[in-house]
């Protein structure tokens, strides 16, 4: 896959292109269906097919705290983008200054000055430019003038319910994990490169592989069971920790992985963490004698979820 990281590095073999906009925030079900037909397009007109995508997302700006919690990162982007096909990401840093163009400097100076696209595919409820002034029917008056095609993009339903991150977001609000996988099309999971951490789980007897959390918010907290992958030819069973760590008076947030029945040593290897089912929420207990009790209780519910024998 190539990644063009800002407008500055598009080069003519990118130009009169197949074009889609957006956050793709999770690539759920619904963005891969838009993704296939922009595909089929590309194949029909011989055109090279790019998605343009900003880092950070809008809202992290505008909101920094409050904004929605992200599903996926940049490199997990770019991974499910890959598997569906996808070829070139153009991804554009999104601040201050970009965020101040408005609608109609973005479609003449990016989409038919820089881009000259040929082809756009977006939702009708795609919004853009300064104060998001920009919308659906402006861009087909604009797709007249400069003479591109707008793509329809069909909304798809789950059980009567319109697949979009907001949805896999509340599914995983109420840890339905289920639901969430069935709009995604694949399971949720995090993942990350493992950093050293404090050794306090070694000394406790409870090892943890420890992966930093760079986003503004999770849309999951608390204990869960889980399956590891990417370090065996097959998922290990393990339970995970995402939060600050309260009993040691954690500050910023983490993944803490421990293995069931398994001693690996993971550090700086790169590990996708499959969630399977909630345990609890975080606390803050008395002691590390206290803690170390409740990770072997919760070891034992994980035993029994994936039928393991101790």
């Amino acid at each position: 896959m190539e990644l063009i990281r800002g407008l500055y590095n598009i080069k003519e073999r990118h130009r009169s292109c197949l074009l889609t906009i957006g956050n793709f925030d999770g690539i759920h079900r619904g963005h891969k269906a838009l993704i296939a037909h922009l595909l089929e397009e590309g194949n029909k007109h011989n055109l090279p097919v790019l998605v343009m995508l900003f880092e950070p997302q809008p809202l992290e700006l505008f909101a920094n705290q409050k904004a929605p919690a992200r599903l996926t990162c940049l490199r997990e982007k770019l991974k499910h983008l890959k598997q569906a096909g996808i070829n070139t990401v153009l991804c554009i840093r999104f601040d201050i200054s970009f965020a101040s163009y408005s609608a109609q400097r973005f479609i003449l100076e990016i989409l038919v000055k820089t881009l000259n696209i040929k082809f756009l595919a977006i939702g009708d409820d795609f919004r853009f430019g300064h104060d998001r002034k920009g919308d659906f029917l402006l861009l087909q008056r604009a797709s007249i003038k400069y003479q591109f095609k707008i793509l329809k993009t069909q909304t798809l339903y789950y059980n009567n319910q319109r697949i979009s991150s907001t949805a896999v977001r509340q599914a995983l609000t109420k840890n339905d994990f289920v639901m969430a996988e069935q709009l995604l099309g694949y399971p949720f999971s995090i993942s990350g490169r493992v950093m050293h951490g404090n050794g306090l789980g070694s000394t406790i007897g409870v090892p943890t592989a420890n992966i930093p959390l760079y986003h503004l918010v999770m849309p999951v907290k608390g204990v869960f069971i889980v399956e590891i992958e990417g370090i065996s030819s097959h998922a290990i069973p393990g339970i995970a920790n995402i939060g600050t760590r309260p009993t040691i008076k954690g500050k910023t947030q983490q993944l803490e992985v421990h293995l069931i029945d398994t001693c690996l040593n993971l550090y700086n290897k790169r590990i996708e963490v499959v969630l399977k089912k909630k345990i609890r929420n975080e606390q803050c207990f008395p002691s590390l004698k206290d803690l170390r009790k409740q990770i072997e209780k919760d070891a034992i519910m994980a035993r029994k979820f994936f039928e393991l024998k101790k």
